[in-house]
């Protein structure tokens, strides 16, 4: 494994182009495009404000910045450098930015979600949307890009609009059997259409694109409800993470729970595999220690290393106690991801902080559990195998494959502590990401089989 010399960064805001040609990354109000294969600068935009979102184009041509407390989006070409284009919402203020999948419209969302405005890079046109619902996830398009899903809220009920991206002529208006709706996502086959309620009201409908609905699910009653929802890759389960610490997957065919999983704080099976992180201090030959010492052998003196050991079950995993009289309590499965060949799925139990879960779909049962010493910030799949990448706040990034798992530290001088972290679509790389800087790691496909 391999790492690149670190850069400057702000936000976060750091992402791969989808052709996976360039690196884009924001240092405040700068935008830095790289050439992925060697990370040099490519274009040097300046926008107006501090960055505060930024997005590529389906193409990988275009690239939008938005500085949300200006209500302004700048639109950089990467074919076309001295082209640009500035969208000014003005008085009506912005809070989300994005593209539509061909890359050539613009959806912005005005503050107290007045309206959506939809800007066309290609005629200049404008049109508005009305009613959006005020909700993190109120926008869904189709992985095909065909169509787009709308949460709206009108006179105190919850509908969906569909969609045509080609024109935005409005296929299919229907209201939804919600209280106070949540959230929508397409199936990644762009057939169904799961919508799910208010964290109050443990409800999921489904939809199809005609507007009807399939199937209407609810675990249970008078509770916490849905925390998160994850379709599989193959649109055949619908995982759905709530406030009871359980996992529930539903079929395609009928719709009905096929199984639930369970996330308690002792592992009792032996069947089940559990790695637990164990830190440990490098060795260092002391008459060997020039003084004062290099920079690079100072680090490593201070720094700790850690490697993963089998745990011999039962295990006690750490578990925290939720406090129950505050907003958003630290309960319930908070991330779940599943992984792209279908076979696994990964999830992460907000009241057992430093675990991930892994359970293998084709035979619906725990396979493997992960105890990190921090608590996880971050899992991603690599896009290409069942690889997951974690990241736990400091500096070292871990990886889990069916074969095993491995920690490596980022050797990097002074305090590298990783926060987010995102996938080359080729898989063979990933950018690790602080609150100041980033790096390129680059991996072997034979390390980790």
């Amino acid at each position: 494994m391999n790492f690149s010399e670190v850069f400057k960064l702000s936000s976060l805001l750091c992402k791969f182009s989808p052709d996976g040609r360039y690196l884009a990354s924001c240092v405040q109000y700068r935008l830095i495009v790289r050439d992925v294969n060697n990370l040099q600068i490519l274009q040097l935009y300046t926008c107006l404000d501090q960055i505060q979102y930024i997005e590529w184009s389906s193409d990988s041509l275009f690239i939008l910045c938005a500085m949300y407390k200006r209500g302004i989006v700048q639109v950089w070409s990467l074919e076309q450098p001295d082209w640009h284009c500035k969208i000014d919402e003005g008085s009506a203020g912005l809070v989300a930015s994005c593209w539509s999948p061909d890359g050539r419209h613009i959806l912005n969302t005005t503050e107290f979600y007045l309206r959506i405005t939809v800007w066309s890079l290609c005629t200049k046109s404008v049109s508005y949307i009305k009613y959006p619902k005020a909700c993190q996830h109120g926008i869904a398009f189709t992985k095909d890009g065909r169509y787009m899903a709308l949460a709206e809220r009108r006179d105190c009920k919850d509908f969906i609009s569909l969609f045509v991206c080609s024109d935005w002529q409005l296929l299919r208006h229907f209201d939804t059997e919600t209280q106070d709706l949540s959230g929508i996502e397409w199936a990644p086959n762009g057939c169904v259409l799961a919508v799910w309620d208010t964290c109050l009201e443990y409800k999921i409908l489904l939809y199809s694109l005609d507007g009807r609905l399939l199937s209407t699910y609810s675990a249970y009653e008078w509770s916490l409800g849905i925390k998160s929802v994850a379709w599989s890759p193959s649109s055949q389960f619908l995982a759905i993470g709530s406030y009871d610490e359980k996992v529930r997957i539903l079929n395609h065919v009928t719709w009905k729970k096929i199984t639930e999983f369970e996330h308690p704080a002792t592992i009792a099976n032996p069947k089940i595999i559990v790695y637990k992180e164990m830190e440990k201090s490098p060795r260092v030959e002391t008459e060997s220690l020039a003084f004062p010492p290099a920079r690079a052998q100072a680090s490593a003196l201070f720094s700790t290393q850690s490697k993963y050991d089998i745990s011999q079950v039962p295990v006690s995993l750490q578990y925290i106690k939720p406090v129950a009289d505050r907003a958003n309590p630290r309960i319930g499965i908070g991330m779940l991801a599943f992984s792209p060949d279908n076979c696994f799925l990964a999830t992460k139990n907000d009241n057992i902080p430093n675990a991930i879960w892994i359970w293998d779909v084709q035979k619906l049962k725990l396979f493997v559990v992960l105890e990190q010493l921090y608590a996880v910030q971050l899992f991603q799949w690599d896009p290409r195998q069942p690889r997951l990448a974690i990241c736990t706040g400091n500096s070292k990034v871990y990886l889990w494959s069916p074969a095993g798992c491995v920690s490596v530290q980022v050797p990097m001088e002074g305090d590298f502590q990783v926060l987010s972290l995102c996938w080359h679509s080729s898989g063979d790389s990933m950018a690790l990401l602080t609150k100041d800087n980033f790096c390129m790691c680059y991996l072997e496909r034979e390390e980790v089989k």
